[in-house]
């Protein structure tokens, strides 16, 4: 996106989300392709992701056009 720093102020505003259905926070993901943290763990976000067809190895997603990435 272009934001110097701008990943600390997303991940913010990420882990207060009051709205995580409508805001699907749990889809954005590191610049390298890595599922990076959640407010409820990252077990829970790989187990989201997953149900919802992404695919992910060791941490990382494989096809990274489905996810918001910052």
């Amino acid at each position: 996106m272009g934001l110097k720093n701008g990943q600390r102020t997303i991940g913010r505003i990420m882990n207060k989300n009051p709205f995580p259905v409508i805001v699907p926070c749990h889809r954005v993901i590191l610049s390298n392709g890595k599922i990076g943290g959640y407010a409820w763990g990252e077990k829970i976000k790989t187990n989201m992701l997953s149900k919802e067809g992404i695919e992910i190895k060791k941490g990382k997603i494989l096809d990274s056009n489905k996810i918001y990435r910052f």
